[in-house]
């Protein structure tokens, strides 16, 4: 079953409260920022070893499997974007087409077990970089391929929704 394209501009999310999962990014403290990282990774742990983490709730929507490795994919990218925003002046993100992603790494195919293992390696990695940022750097600004603009914080605040929400899709 394909998977239609997420074409949203998920950016509002830093100015409203999310009405589908209840997320607020006003609300994030970033000092409770890697904690709540991990805490999210431990409730993609307990997602991954259900019965039926491969099978999609419905036409064109994700398996837990599939969203488990788009949240660990999104560790991944979003750890290498605050790296730059750390290191280099207002640097442009490359483009990621998360559902390409998906197509091209054939989630629907990977091993829960692995993917645990990696989905806990890439939160512990963003949640370290995270707990380094100096009072300093949470104004550092970056930019996405839209040119949508970040600092430290509000992207953070704006990373922190996409594995949020995604664990309150596949929560019942």
């Amino acid at each position: 079953m394909a998977i239609q394209k997420d074409t949203k501009d998920w950016t509002w999310v830093l100015d409203r409260t999310c009405p589908e999962c209840g997320y607020e990014a006003g609300s994030v403290s970033m000092w409770r920022l890697p904690s709540l990282i991990r805490a999210n990774v431990a409730a993609w742990l307990e997602v991954l070893v259900q019965p039926h983490v491969r099978r999609r709730p419905a036409e064109g929507v994700w398996s837990p499997l599939e969203y488990a490795c788009h949240v660990r994919d999104t560790f991944r990218v979003f750890d290498g974007r605050l790296v730059m925003m750390l290191t280099e002046n207002d640097p442009l993100f490359p483009n990621w087409d998360q559902d390409d992603t998906a197509q091209l790494e054939r989630y629907w195919e990977q091993d829960p077990v692995l993917v645990s293992r990696e989905l806990l390696e890439a939160g512990d990695a963003i949640a370290h970089r995270f707990a380094a940022v100096t009072d300093a750097q949470w104004s550092r600004p970056g930019r996405r391929s839209d040119g949508a603009g970040f600092t430290v914080d509000s992207f953070a605040r704006y990373f922190l929704h996409d594995p949020v929400h995604h664990l309150h899709d596949v929560t019942p």
